[in-house]
């Protein structure tokens, strides 16, 4: 694996804990205090900052350096995390994601926007809450006089990102250190600090570059020789550091092993103080010269300063006690190696057994690959539909070995396109995620103060449909935010509270994803729109709209109801683009709203793209496939069931209600007249939006799984075709689109219903 596969696997990750931070986020300015909670989103900016360390990504450590400086401060109950100190840090999340993204794509990021957050960060780690009003480019506020000294910016040019420093190139630790600021260092490794790789000896050198240093190792937790681990930790060590750097400084020099051990940072004075009220002796500091570790961190030689050598004897003769015991210990080990390496073995293989067991494996796999996986399924579906056809057709016993094998062959063809369906099922968990900035920026370009609230987060939908289904939401939210909920100065006149509130649910509903997007705002103006749709030659002047009609004219191509052009809205584009795009999932879009009260926008979408179970039926000598999921039933007229309405309509009677009755030949020109409801079969069908119609067809073939194939992509758009697909027979067959042909029922001929987007 070389470098850029490992940075890609690093982005990867990145994104993981950039949603983690978030939903963090979320959960902490909902009220949720859990010590879990704030350690997750610490976890999270660590995990970025030390990958992005790793690779050189300068901007990205310096911002997460003094971003984890600030969570810091929250973790350990010095910063209370209220609304004000929140808002800074949702809006710091969003920037360590751009930097994450500029890091990975190239481009740059608003450099006063990160400056300003940079010193809003500092200032909360300082002590200092954020103003209301205080605009990210106000001056950088005054330490206060007990909190820990912030990070300084290195001096750049004006032009470019000030990052903070961190890495141990930095730490010079020269010059006079009698006057500087003395730290006591308390450091206690763990097993696992050693099991990954580290080494105790390395720290405490990058921790001499600081300053002067000195040193003292604690054996009191050494055991016997025949009670000592080889692979245990039993040494501490207490030092006392002279640096300018500040605590900041010697944190991070322990930041990638502070998991793997017991730190305890303190100025001097404080440190001898908690001895005092404790009545602890203090500890014999040792002068620890660390220059002579070569670079494997092999210690040659540790000697005690001659002018203080009879005051530390005690000291150096335990350190050098210490030091055999371990020599002691390896070779120990190296002779139990034989007789220890079958019960370690077993110990690994049951420990590997307990976190199978505890939670789930997972892999990365490269999603081109799934696609593939996806068509080859795809074809093996239509090749086992056509051997079933062919068998069909030349063997009429219907008991033979190959009729019993094509049915189990048909079985696990299904058993296989559902397990492969189920590899490319996402829950639409990270785009829910992603519009909580939107609404965090809009609310702040508009003035306003949104929550946004969602639910069925973890609804699972094809992978397909959740990357296309980002940027039509983006448009709702913006919309939502920007038309449909007013100003805080509004909504209090209303007697509504300020706060207005976007909700965005998903659920499952019979093999489809409902998301439906609702505010608690004005909801739509419904005369201002008619008259805007007037204004703009969209509609006659003398036009009669029910008020779902009216509703739907926002989705017209150009149709804005904004009074001036801005950065949000006002251009005309918008909700026809939403239109297009949910139609060119196969999916419908429809709106409720009530004024005063504020509108719901219902997105009915398919779980997956790539196949769907339907219903076979011929109409005018046409074979076309009925999604089975839009159908209720299945009947056969009666003469006496069906009633005329009107010139060109009629209705069938059913259990002592009328429902619509479409002849789908004649809504699609397939004949010029209308056929005999009684001499063909009536599908009862239920569309969004548009209530339930009985569809009328020549006769049914039969039920079967078929695969999509984009019409569009490989022809061209048909009015009242969602898609196409290939019979056993080899024959090409159309998909309906049952909506299209529902709402071209109610009035509109199918052209006009896909440019109008009228009731649908």
């Amino acid at each position: 694996m070389d470098m850029n596969e490992i940075k890609e696997i690093f982005f990867q990750e990145c994104e993981e804990q950039l949603a983690e931070l978030e939903s963090g986020l979320l959960k902490m300015n909902d009220g949720d205090r859990d010590p879990e909670t704030v350690n997750a989103v610490f976890r999270a900016v660590h995990s970025i900052k030390g990958g992005a360390g790793a690779f050189g990504l300068d901007d990205l450590v310096a911002f997460a350096h003094v971003f984890e400086t600030t969570l810091d401060c929250v973790r350990s109950n010095k910063l209370e995390p209220n609304q004000d100190v929140l808002k800074v840090m949702l809006k710091s999340a969003d920037v360590l994601a751009d930097l994450t993204n500029v890091a990975r794509d190239g481009g740059s990021v608003d450099e006063s926007r990160s400056r300003g957050l940079v010193r809003e960060l500092e200032a909360l780690a300082n002590g200092e809450m954020p103003s209301p009003s205080a605009s990210v480019e106000a001056p950088a506020p005054k330490a206060a006089a007990k909190a820990a000294p912030a990070p300084t910016p290195k001096p750049t040019d004006d032009s470019g990102f000030q990052p903070v420093p961190f890495s141990f190139d930095d730490f010079g630790g020269e010059g006079d250190a009698g006057d500087m600021p003395a730290y006591e260092v308390i450091f206690k490794p763990r097993y696992e600090l050693y099991s990954k790789g580290n080494d105790a000896t390395l720290l405490l050198r990058d921790l001499s570059r600081l300053g002067e240093m000195t040193i003292y190792c604690n054996t009191d937790d050494l055991p016997g020789l025949d009670e000592l681990d080889p692979e245990g930790a039993y040494f501490f060590w207490n030092v006392t550091v002279k640096t300018d750097k500040g605590e900041d400084a010697i944190r991070t020099v322990f930041e990638f092993a502070e998991w793997d051990c017991e730190l305890t940072v303190k100025p001097v004075e404080e440190a001898r103080a908690d001895a005092t009220s404790n009545d602890e002796l203090p500890m014999v500091p040792v002068p620890f010269d660390l220059s002579i570790l070569d670079e494997t961190g092999a210690t040659e030689e540790v000697s005690a300063s001659d002018a203080r050598a009879e005051e530390t004897a005690a000291a150096v003769a335990a350190a050098e006690t210490a030091s055999n015991v371990t020599q002691m210990a390896a070779a120990a080990a190296r002779v139990e190696k034989k007789e220890s390496a079958a019960a370690a073995a077993a110990a690994a293989s049951a420990a590997a057994q307990n976190n199978a067991a505890g939670a789930g494996q997972t892999i990365r796999v490269d999603l081109d690959r799934v696609d593939r996986l996806i068509n080859l399924v795809g074809e093996l579906v239509i090749n086992q539909a056509m051997l079933s056809q062919s068998v069909i057709e030349n063997d009429t016993t219907g008991t033979s070995s190959i009729n019993m094998g094509l049915e189990e062959l048909q079985q696990l063809t299904r058993e296989i396109q559902d397990s492969v369906m189920a590899i490319r099922a996402q829950p639409v968990k990270p785009v829910f995620q992603r519009m909580s900035r939107i609404v965090r920026e809009i609310a702040d370009m508009t003035g306003k103060s949104i929550r946004l609230i969602t639910e069925g987060e973890n609804t699972e939908v094809d992978k397909t449909v959740i990357d296309k289904l980002a940027e039509p939401l983006t448009h709702m939210i913006r919309n939502a935010v920007d038309h449909g909920i007013e100003t805080p100065e509004k909504r209090a006149a209303a007697g509504k509270n300020t706060e207005g509130t976007v909700r965005l649910t998903a659920k499952h509903r019979s093999g489809r994803i409902l998301i439906e997007l609702a505010d608690d705002g004005a909801g739509i103006n419904r005369e201002k729109v008619r008259q805007k749709a007037i204004d703009n030659d969209l509609i006659p002047a003398d036009s009669n709209l029910s008020d779902e009609e009216i509703d739907n004219l926002i989705f017209l191509p150009g149709f804005s109801t904004a009074d001036k052009i801005s950065d949000i809205s006002g251009r005309g584009v918008g909700m026809d683009v939403v239109k297009r795009s949910i139609q060119a999932l196969g999916g419908r879009i429809n709106i409720t709203s009530k004024p005063g009260h504020g509108s719901v926008f219902t997105m009915s979408l398919p779980l997956t793209l790539a196949v769907l179970d339907g219903m076979v039926v011929t109409v005018a000598g046409q074979t076309l496939v009925v999604p089975l999921t839009a159908i209720v039933e299945t009947l056969q007229p009666e003469a006496a069931a069906i009633h005329s309405f009107g010139a060109n309509h009629r209705l069938i009677s059913i259990r002592n209600s009328f429902c619509p009755l479409v002849d789908v030949g004649r809504i699609l020109n397939f004949r010029a007249t209308q056929a005999n409801p009684v001499e063909g079969v009536a599908l009862l069908v239920e569309s969004e939006g548009g209530g339930q119609r009985a569809l009328m067809v020549d006769a049914i073939q039969g039920q079967r799984q078929v695969v999509i194939k984009s019409l569009e992509a490989n022809y061209t758009h048909v009015p009242g075709i969602a898609a196409a697909t290939i019979l056993g027979d080899g024959r090409v067959a159309l998909i309906l689109d049952v909506d299209a042909v529902v709402g071209a029922s109610r009035g509109q001929s199918l052209k006009a219903e896909m440019s109008l987007a009228a009731v649908g």
